[in-house]
């Protein structure tokens, strides 16, 4: 899998890679306990912490929701909650992917304190570069992690082609839609991300903006006062899309297109974005939580959100998990993955990280549409893992990637 310049969520690895659970378990003595990565506590769906190995500490929903000008007026999120599922104990050792690395240790950290017997050691690297690992791995028949966390489908799709991921029960992912997990249950969608358009809105109204992307190059109203962030991870995927659902020529003459249009590069797409809050362009490409962060960050800045319709440019993407081979009891490592798609995890990663939650019971932040209501195109996400004949495509039509 050819690896990328920057993962889709954005941010930058702490460049710390973790041990793996097998050597961190050979050097550090754990007991038997520990020796057998996340093994069931006793407890059952009940979540009583009372029998078993598996202990939980009381906690409440404020520990995993954020602050902030989107929470305060947030309904109680529904779904599973943590207390309704099996306890977490002993060792996991996570392949965690992206530059939201962070935020997802903040959550184990949450994780590791209603479970006093739990650990979970994390291996922090690019999605790409992960995948690529554990397809290694894999292929030796030595995957040394539990579970596959990435930011990526398309990385997901690579590791469960190659033989490295283990089926999840149906009941387990049956709360997120079909479109954002794999069919035959090898990974899962965890949180989503919608390709958007940030717009300034001194300058320009919702309809200003073209309802397919297509429409771009040629849109007056836009003409020169554009940008993107063309070795992001994020965009690329959106290329990816875009060959999908037309051909390599039709993407390389929009890049082109774009190109002669006067449209501004940008590092990456919380750039863009703010460049749009701060009137330096008009209108962007990014994902729809750069804006949001924005928003949050600065006192009424003048942007908004449009989506496009049913193209390229209206990409669901999504985070997900994955049981790997390395796992020594899948039917705990699920059990993991369950607790990422509980109702306190959702609120988590829909207040902390502004994504799109993966349960129906856990509403998006602010006004942003649903899911439902976005109409994002009808494409495998785990063909998004095709990044090297995009960027091919890309240089092609004169991009530096």
């Amino acid at each position: 899998m050819t690896g990328d310049n920057g993962d889709s969520d954005g941010g930058t690895s702490d460049g710390r890679e973790k041990s793996s659970r097998r050597r961190f378990l050979a050097t550090s003595g754990v007991t038997a306990v520990g020796a057998v990565a996340g093994c069931l506590g006793g407890p059952g769906a009940s979540g009583d912490s009372s029998s078993g190995n598996g202990q939980m500490n009381e906690f409440d929903l404020g520990s995993f929701r954020g602050s902030g000008p989107f929470v305060s007026s947030r309904p109680e999120p529904s779904g599973t909650s943590i207390r309704d599922l099996p306890s977490l104990s002993g060792t996991f050792g996570v392949a965690l992917g992206g530059g939201e690395g962070g935020l997802y240790i903040d959550l184990f950290e949450q994780f590791e304190e209603i479970y006093p017997d739990l650990t979970i050691e994390h291996r922090t690297a690019p999605s790409t570069d992960l995948a690529n690992t554990i397809k290694q791995e894999a292929d030796a028949d030595n995957v040394q992690q539990d579970i596959f966390l990435s930011v990526d489908a398309g990385s997901l799709g690579f590791v469960a082609d190659a033989g490295a991921t283990r089926q999840m029960s149906a009941e387990a992912i049956s709360s997120v839609p079909s479109s954002f997990k794999d069919s035959d249950r090898n990974w899962v969608g965890v949180a989503g991300r919608a390709r958007a358009v940030p717009y300034n809105t001194n300058d320009l109204s919702g309809s200003d903006v073209p309802s397919t992307v297509q429409e771009f190059p040629e849109a007056d109203a836009l003409q020169g006062s554009m940008g993107w962030a063309p070795s992001y991870g994020a965009f690329q995927s959106f290329i990816t899309a875009m060959r999908l659902i037309h051909d390599d020529q039709t993407a390389i003459q929009w890049l082109e297109d774009m190109q002669a249009a006067g449209v501004e590069t940008y590092a990456d797409e919380f750039q863009v974005s703010q460049a749009v809050a701060d009137g330096d362009i008009d209108a962007g490409f990014a994902n729809h939580y750069y804006a949001l962060r924005v928003k949050a960050w600065n006192d009424d800045p003048p942007i908004e959100l449009a989506f496009t319709r049913g193209d390229a440019g209206a990409l669901v993407n999504v985070s997900g998990a994955a049981v790997l081979t390395g796992a020594d009891d899948t039917e705990a490592a699920t059990d993991f993955v369950r607790h990422l798609l509980s109702a306190e995890a959702q609120e988590f990663f829909a207040t902390r990280t502004y994504a799109y939650p993966m349960i129906p019971g856990v509403q998006p932040v602010g006004d942003l549409p649903t899911v439902d209501e976005l109409d994002a195109p009808d494409i495998d996400l785990a063909q998004l893992s095709d990044r090297g004949q995009t960027l091919d495509v890309m240089r092609e039509a004169g991009l530096s990637v």
